[in-house]
């Protein structure tokens, strides 16, 4: 068993506090911006090395907003209507993947839909950076030493600063799902599918893992569990996981034919 003793801060200057947890957002959009570059050239779409820097922008952009927007009205609303100043502090925590990842979808939309270019083309190569990245987010949630796991006996067990008893490192179980579904779909981008197969499978996938991974999950402290003892996570993993084998279902049988 493990016990937590890291530091979340990397360094501080006075008053300010630079944390691991900003320097894996900060390095998750250079990586974003390079991988996204070189699955460009791959799959030979035309785009400029800003307009990818202006594509990554808005969708890191859109998704942060969205990711709060849901954490606020989902997961907390009631706190957040009685600290109405709280709603901006995002360096305070309080995010929500399925809300970032609507926001950046529609950021993505916007996109294209300005510039003309093929939204499914696009998306196909951005969700490939997007589960690497997440990969890593978890780990910046283990150094922070939140989001974690149930009550567990395990030899990896960790004890949390604050927290009681030890607990599964679900941060690690979490970035580990992530990493797979890089690998499966980098390795699938080599292959010749139709537009949007990649993208839908990232949603399919994405909600299938995750629902089980909340299994070992602690369930948010202001709502536990829900409906059939389920966590909020799981309850909003289950449509997603609809929508991606929707998506999957009409582009084989219906569209690009």
């Amino acid at each position: 068993m493990f016990v937590s003793r890291l530091n979340p801060v990397f360094l501080k200057l006075g008053s300010i506090e630079i944390r691991y947890y900003g320097l894996i957002w900060l390095l998750s959009f250079f990586i974003s911006l390079g991988l996204i570059n070189f699955l460009a050239k791959r799959k030979k779409i035309e785009m400029k090395k800003r307009e990818i820097f202006d594509l990554v922008f808005y969708v890191l952009l859109g998704g942060i907003l969205g990711a709060r927007l849901v954490y606020v009205l989902v997961y907390n609303l009631n706190f957040y209507l009685n600290h109405l100043g709280e709603i901006f502090a995002i360096w305070h925590g309080g995010l929500s993947v399925h809300g970032g990842f609507l926001g950046g979808l529609l950021s993505g939309l916007i996109y294209c839909r300005r510039r003309k270019v093929d939204f499914f083309a696009l998306a196909d190569i951005f969700v490939i950076p997007l589960a690497l990245c997440l990969s890593l987010g978890r780990i910046g949630n283990f150094i922070n030493g939140e989001l974690y796991g149930r009550i567990s006996s395990l030899p990896w067990a960790v004890k949390f600063p604050g927290v009681e008893g030890f607990r599964h490192p679900s941060q690690f179980y979490e970035s580990f799902k992530n990493l797979i579904i890089f690998a499966v779909l980098w390795n699938l981008n080599k292959k010749r599918l139709k537009k949007g197969t990649i993208f839908f499978l990232f949603i399919t996938l994405y909600s299938l893992f995750r629902f089980c991974v909340e299994f070992f999950r602690q369930p948010d402290p202001q709502l536990g569990f829900l409906w059939g003892n389920l966590t909020m996570g799981q309850l909003i993993s289950i449509p997603f996981f609809f929508a991606g084998i929707g998506g999957l279902w009409l582009i084989k049988f219906r569209l690009h034919r």
